[in-house]
């Protein structure tokens, strides 16, 4: 089931996601609304299933109208562990959703919140979980490589010829990179933490893909291009 989260940043507008990864709601059979990201449905022509959180950002009487028009509400305290967007991902997770995709989860006024999002990306409950944060200009996805005897992790990286991929290490030890259908190549090598050398790269060919034998590696893909 391919759930869809509503988080609590800049919720872009359904025609510019629409232009820009063309298909990406394609079968949502659940919608999870964090807290104040239930704001954005309308602008993305969807119904709210369920809401999650403390209720800080939509406040009481909000909450009150939603259950009122059938929407479930799962309240949480607002001292908890959990953001809210974290905890909309672990309800969809629960009700069986094997495909996430947020949105909200860039912009908004706390920086703190937005890194933690592109952070939840490596949550334990996520692994083999196709989860991925999108915006009009970016979409985010994380490669996960246990190493050891599990093998290389791949993932295809479908997309425009002149669009920018980005890879960025999430830990120190990510290995093994390689990489097909990018201007500048990988071959079997380390991407280390703090250097910024897989930034910007340029897909040559529709068809690219990475292969990551070890470590985690956050894989940043735009629908821009490169001026020549």
């Amino acid at each position: 089931m391919h759930a869809l989260i509503l988080a609590d940043g800049d919720l872009p507008a359904k025609p510019d996601l629409d232009a820009a990864w063309p298909g990406w709601d394609g079968e949502v059979g659940l919608v999870v609304a964090a807290d104040g990201g239930a704001r954005g449905a309308p602008g993305l022509g969807r119904r709210i299933d369920l809401v999650v959180g403390d209720g800080d950002s939509l406040g009481e009487a909000a909450l009150l109208e939603l259950e009122r028009a059938g929407v479930a509400v799962e309240r949480s305290p607002v001292a908890k562990d959990e953001t809210d967007t974290e905890l909309a991902i672990l309800a969809a997770l629960v009700r069986g959703a094997d495909r996430i995709t947020v949105v909200g989860a860039f912009g908004g006024p706390r920086l703190d919140h937005e890194l933690a999002n592109v952070a939840l990306l490596a949550h334990p409950a996520l692994r083999g979980t196709a989860c991925v944060l999108l915006d009009a200009r970016a979409r985010v996805r994380l490669v996960d490589a246990p190493g050891a005897d599990g093998g290389p992790v791949q993932m295809p990286l479908p997309g425009s010829p002149g669009s920018l991929v980005s890879l960025l290490p999430l830990d120190r030890d990510v290995a093994g990179v390689t990489t097909r259908g990018l201007v500048y190549p990988l071959r079997d090598e380390p991407l280390p933490l703090g250097p910024a050398r897989g930034l910007s790269n340029v897909r040559s060919a529709a068809d690219a893909a990475i292969s990551v034998r070890h470590g985690r590696l956050l894989v940043v893909e735009s629908p821009a291009t490169l001026a020549p």
